[in-house]
């Protein structure tokens, strides 16, 4: 992979850019318009909700994963799992080339990692959040040792909608949890899509909406206690407001194929995880 861009003195990642996100009004879901992406609370532009975004991730940083695995009840591990197993024979394959997307602390780099199981197997993983990729960062010795042979991931700090990376670089592009804080979902699919070889993989792993039963119980949960309990243990409210708030704005799952289609990926395809709480968005570069 040719060289991208410079490691700093100071951090053993890479810092290409920033995060820009941004919004249109929400409507009813029955009356939805086209949603451009995410709207954190206060932001104004796109360069106000970078910034916004941006704090909220740093603010969280230190307790994220703790509070990831507490409010999932530890099943956000299993997700990470099975999506890493739907692409287990891209990472199986020689000399492949694997981006992490909005990686924050990497589980999901290590995911994939631990699936390729090679000491070879060089994954890219890049994220807007300097404070994400410090605890990313500090968590790989452990990951290696825990995992036996597997490579140590190459951490970027990079902007989603602008990457830098050559046309038709990899051979897989993941995002899991991340993509849903982009300014522009189109125009991050259309990057995704820039990015990827011809009959090249992507796999959007996302929160989702919940049909039936369900589906209430867990927007109780979701609207109500997580972002109570998240305040509690983190001591930050905002971020775990906006979460329910960004995933009521993500599309539904057949608007975001839809999308995934115009962008230039075939095959597209959701499959939804423990009763549709999480899905993953899969689909194959034209």
């Amino acid at each position: 992979m040719e060289e991208v861009s410079r490691v700093a003195k100071t951090q053993r990642f890479e810092t290409r850019g920033s995060e820009t996100q941004g919004s249109e009004t929400q409507g009813s879901e029955a009356t939805r318009p086209i949603v451009l992406g995410a709207a954190p609370a206060g932001a104004t532009d796109s360069s106000s909700a970078a910034r916004a975004v941006r704090e909220m991730f740093t603010s969280i940083a230190p307790r994220y994963d703790v509070l990831n695995h507490v409010l999932s009840f530890n099943v956000d591990r299993l997700w990470w799992r099975r999506t890493a197993r739907t692409f287990a024979h891209i990472l199986a394959g020689p000399d492949t080339r694997i981006l992490d997307l909005c990686c924050g602390t990497g589980d999901m780099t290590f995911a994939l990692l631990k699936q390729a199981g090679r000491h070879d197997q060089q994954i890219v993983s890049a994220d807007f959040s300097h404070a994400m990729l410090q605890r990313a960062y500090s968590k790989t010795c452990g990951k290696i040792e825990q995992n036996g042979n597997i490579a140590a991931p190459r951490w970027i700090e990079a902007d989603a909608l602008c990457l830098p990376f050559p046309r038709n670089h990899f051979n897989l592009v993941t995002s899991a949890f991340g993509f849903r804080n982009l300014a522009d979902y189109d125009a991050g699919l259309r990057e995704i899509a820039r990015v990827l070889k011809p009959g090249g993989e992507c796999g959007i792993l996302d929160f989702s909406d919940p049909k039936g039963l369900m589906g209430r119980l867990y927007r109780i949960y979701f609207k109500q206690v997580l972002p109570q309990v998240g305040t509690m243990i983190s001591g930050v409210r905002g971020p775990y407001a906006y979460l329910p708030n960004s995933v009521e704005r993500f599309p539904q799952p057949e608007e975001m194929l839809d999308r995934m289609r115009r962008a230039g990926f075939r095959e597209a395809s959701w499959t939804p995880y423990t009763f549709g709480i999480a899905g993953l968005y899969r689909g194959k570069k034209d």
